[in-house]
């Protein structure tokens, strides 16, 4: 796990520059390499091979090819063994190198060759191209930009914003897209441009020409081929045990994420059936009891035996706010990143790995999401008039409820998320850019620069998937649009923040594309979310674990914002230019009030704007980054 960058022309110091930006990602060793068409940049977080053989940027025996990695692959020693066979000559043992023996023997084919999460850059000495690929689920990020007609390329955007000639901008489509979705949609950044390599590509560059090639999507099969549910919970059992075995390689110690939750409490079953020996579990806790799963992670340390670690937030500082978005280079409003960021860095005081169950909501439909959009379709043969003009205003101005869900609140988020328009389908729930706030938010300057169509992202996305299952076609776009950039970026962002890997079972290619050969009633059946999955979990875990509903661990950010953090969020989004420049200021406060006096909670929305005037002070209003 690593920080990679890089650019296409000889510069040593900005290299240097660039590389010493992603420091945090990899503090264990730093290569550069500078030649006429290219520099590569490396920093190195020592997890497999943890001698000098292991150091980036990394080449074969010849010279021709350099290779910059982040990542692991996972099936580097079998993938090893086959090039031996053909007479390739290794140094060392570490995965890095068999990915420049992979691209010498295979070239640009290599990428199909590899299980794992990777992001790499291939120099190729002969042809004088540069290869850039990403993994098929995009679990490791990669940025790219063209100023004066040159490629730069980097694990964050911090690194590249290292060349003084690219302008800092802010790219407003981008904004009005990150406040209903909550995060910047592929291949957008905040940054005008400054762009994300979509997951599943490769990007090519030769003699000033770019080429980016799509090279692995999520096809799900219809009809589905894996329909007998016995054969199903038995392929999952079997791919689930092998992911995290897999998953278990490294030099350095590793311990597991445990919420309590079933994905990860799924996680730990399985490492315990392959390590006798200490096995340490991190869990974070709240005191208010709606927002905490410790009773339930306690009891699943307990009959795992492991060294549990446990982690209580009750406050928030604006410096940790500040920080992580530092970190995460562009502003997600994702109300876990600043819990997460803590754990990692707890984490890291005892391991340098970390498995965690990211994925597996997307992969085996946990979210109330899926429900909700299951319900809607019941709840619209409903006259629209009742719907719109009756049930809609009395639920809607309801006060807000404190604690994190209840009935309330629920009855009134599937309220508004059943206004939005029916291309929305279950990401109307994940929505948080209602008819009313796009009304009377935005200024006329923000209004003239933008295209005011809210799912047009989720439109390219969704066209792309084939399948005439719902919840499949379902799947598909939280897996492809919102897990991308939102849910993996933050596990990236928040954990190389304290040079710590995650690595994410669930998310296994080969478990994803078996799961996608399923019908959706196996994974939702009636309201029961996760059905074939739960199923396949009754050998492991306690039946009240197997069987409980999902909560998440996700910060009470709207109690904070009513209370400890009031002042620090007013003060913040009256003085900001970009929200004065970009939002109307007495809406704003509007929003501010209601949401102090609990009339209405709008945390989403500020938390938001919260995030993006951070963002915009720290980027963009000094060239100062840190």
């Amino acid at each position: 796990m690593c920080g990679i960058c890089g650019f296409t022309w000889n510069d040593e110091e900005l290299a240097h520059r660039m590389t010493e930006q992603l420091a945090h990602r990899g503090p264990d060793q730093h290569g550069i390499h500078c030649e006429d068409k290219v520099s590569l940049g490396h920093r190195r977080l020592s997890i497999i091979d943890l001698s000098e053989l292991g150091r980036q940027p990394i080449a074969n025996e010849d010279g021709n090819v350099l290779v910059v990695f982040n990542g692991e692959i996972y099936n580097f020693a079998e993938i090893r063994v086959k090039l031996e066979a053909k007479g390739h000559v290794f140094r060392g043992h570490s995965d890095s190198e068999t990915i420049v023996h992979a691209f010498e023997e295979y070239g640009k084919d290599c990428v199909n060759h590899f299980q794992g999460m990777f992001a790499f850059a291939a120099w190729d000495r002969t042809t004088g191209e540069l290869f850039i690929a990403r993994d098929r689920i995009g679990i490791k990020p990669l940025y790219y930009t063209v100023v004066d007609g040159q490629l730069l390329f980097a694990s964050e955007i911090k690194s590249l914003l290292e060349h003084d000639k690219l302008e800092r901008r802010l790219n407003r489509q981008a904004l009005y897209h990150y406040l209903g979705h909550e995060f910047v949609p592929a291949p957008m950044t905040m940054f005008e441009g400054i762009h994300k390599l979509p997951p599943g590509h490769t990007l090519s560059w030769k003699n000033g020409d770019m080429k980016i090639e799509e090279w692995w999507d999520l096809k799900f099969e219809d009809p589905p081929t894996l329909t007998d549910p016995e054969e199903a919970v038995r392929q999952v059992q079997e791919l689930l045990e092998d992911a995290v075995k897999s998953r278990l390689v490294s030099d350095v110690p590793l311990g597991a994420f445990l919420s309590g939750g079933l994905d990860s409490s799924a996680i730990v079953a399985m490492m315990r059936k392959h390590i006798t020996g200490t096995l340490r579990t991190f869990t974070i806790g709240y005191e208010d009891k709606s927002f905490s799963e410790l009773d339930y992670a306690k009891t699943v340390s307990e009959q795992f035996g492991t060294e549990s670690h446990v982690l209580m937030v009750n406050e928030m500082t604006p410096e940790l706010i500040e920080k992580s978005i530092w970190h995460l280079d562009e502003p997600m409003t994702d109300l876990s990143s600043i819990p997460l960021m803590l754990l990692c860095q707890k984490a890291k005081q005892d391991v340098s790995v970390i498995l965690s169950g990211e994925g597996g909501d997307e992969v085996f439909a946990g979210y109330d999401r899926f429900k909700a959009s299951k319900m809607n379709r019941m709840y619209a043969t409903i006259p629209k008039v009742i719907r719109e003009k009756m049930v809609a205003p009395i639920l809607l101005s309801m006060p807000d409820r404190p604690q994190k869900k209840g009935a309330v609140n629920m009855l009134k988020r599937f309220v508004e998320g059943s206004l939005l328009p029916e291309e929305a389908e279950q990401i109307r729930w994940q929505f948080f850019l209602s008819k009313s706030l796009e009304e009377n938010l935005f200024s006329d300057a923000f209004r003239r620069d933008v295209s005011f169509d809210p799912f047009g992202p989720l439109r390219t996305c969704r066209a792309k998937c084939r399948t005439r299952d719902r919840l499949n076609a379902e799947l598909y776009t939280d897996t492809r649009f919102i897990m991308v950039d939102s849910v993996l970026m933050k596990v990236d962002k928040m954990s190389m923040a304290s040079a710590l890997e995650i690595r994410v079972p669930f998310l296994d290619y080969r478990l994803v594309e078996c799961v996608a050969r399923m019908p959706g009633s196996l994974k939702l059946k009636g309201m029961e979310t996760k059905h074939i999955f739960r199923k396949a979990l009754e050998p492991y875990l306690p039946k009240h674990i197997v069987y409980r509903g999902k909560q998440g661990y996700s910060l009470p950010v709207k109690h904070l914002l009513r209370n400890q953090l009031k002042d620090y969020m007013t003060e913040l989004l009256m003085d900001s230019p970009v929200i004065r420049e970009n939002m109307n200021p007495g809406y704003v406060e509007q929003l501010i009030q209601e949401h102090v006096d609990m009339k209405h909670n709008h945390n989403h929305v500020l938390w938001g704007m919260i995030n993006t005037a951070i963002w915009h002070r720290r980027f963009l209003e000094t060239a100062n980054v840190q």
